[in-house]
């Protein structure tokens, strides 16, 4: 009876060993839920194609020195180390993960064999368990709480407003309409219009739900502090703010303005002048414009430290200035170091 017990002990033993490896498996697989009111990366930066986003003292980019592969550093520039190999935008973070866009095509065996890669991806932090979400093209993307909100494009449907929860759980049609999901506070989405008007219209991503906030002429709008900040298309896309609470409209600048993006202190922006075009800088409310670079700049994206842009159609060099405080133009050479010392 003794030696029988040893044949029925062993089984329930293993079963149990088993089990438990099982549910410690799925509960390290398992994605943390997110506050409704958590986002990403700022609507500036996504704006800007989101090459720069910076979460708990760490800063993940875009690096164009090595063919916008994936880099992290400290928000000081040091210890910059590349994550993920391969061209990325759309950068957000939150918690322990990455989300981005992936679009990069490798060379194979053959003549002109090519591999392309690409879809939504999600990663550690260090840029391990790499995992592709959706296979879709992605124009513009946001986190907000537990759900990836995206403009998926292809040649069929064109650009379509979609939701993605971070687990791969559901990959939900939210609207035909084209919806910047960038602008993002508390879980409402801000965004123009951009079908028969150009009104400023929110979206309460807890039932996805449309609302009318001002009937305006509006082209990326940013939310910051109970304003959004917009490009004015009927007066020559001039920067103006909109006060969600007063319903009052106010002019930072007159002049045209090609792309923007809006710190703790300053608007970084290009002015599009055929004499004199600049990067230009200015307080939150319109007052002391400074030229920080003169020409033609793009790709203008913001950390807590350094302003990050390069030139119009040239990745390289890529150009940075503190956020705050005196203006002091300089090259990006961590990022370029980073590279040539592989």
């Amino acid at each position: 009876m003794k030696n029988n017990w040893k044949y029925i002990l062993f089984p329930v033993i293993l079963i149990l060993f088993l089990t438990a490896t099982l549910i410690i498996s799925n509960y390290r697989k398992k994605i943390p839920s997110n506050d409704i009111s958590v986002t990403g990366n700022t609507a500036g930066n996504l704006n800007n194609h989101g090459l720069f986003c910076e979460l708990d003292g760490k800063v993940y980019f875009s690096n164009a020195y090595d063919n916008g592969c994936m880099y992290s550093m400290n928000v000081d520039e040091t210890e910059v180390t590349k994550i993920v190999s391969g061209k990325v935008s759309s950068i957000n973070a939150a918690g322990n993960y990455l989300y981005y866009f992936m679009d990069s095509a490798t060379g194979g065996s053959g003549f002109g064999y090519v591999i392309r890669t690409y879809g939504v991806y999600r990663s550690k932090l260090n840029g391990k368990s790499s995992a592709c979400l959706v296979r879709d093209a992605c124009v513009t993307m946001q986190l907000v709480g537990d759900y990836l909100y995206y403009q998926r494009y292809n040649n069929q449907d064109f650009t379509k407003f979609y939701k993605l929860k971070t687990d791969k759980s559901e990959n939900l049609l939210v609207s035909d309409e084209i919806i910047n999901p960038a602008a993002c506070y508390n879980g409402i989405i801000y965004f123009n219009g951009q079908n028969k008007d150009h009104y400023l219209y929110a979206l309460d991503t807890r039932t996805d739900t449309v609302s009318t906030v001002y009937e305006g002429n509006l082209w990326y709008p940013v939310y910051k502090d109970g304003y959004i900040y917009y490009m004015d298309v009927s007066s020559d896309y001039r920067l103006c703010r909109y006060s969600l609470s007063g319903n009052t409209v106010e002019v930072l600048t007159h002049d045209r303005v090609d792309t923007y993006n809006v710190g703790n202190y300053y608007i970084y922006y290009q002015k599009n002048d055929s004499d004199s075009p600049a990067l230009m800088r200015m307080m939150l409310d319109g007052s002391n414009p400074e030229v920080v670079a003169e020409g033609n700049y793009e790709n203008i994206n913001i950390t807590s430290q350094y302003v990050y842009f390069n030139e119009f159609n040239n990745e390289v060099p890529v150009y940075r200035t503190p956020a705050d405080g005196s203006i002091n133009v300089s090259p990006f050479t961590a990022a370029r170091d980073a590279v040539l010392k592989q």
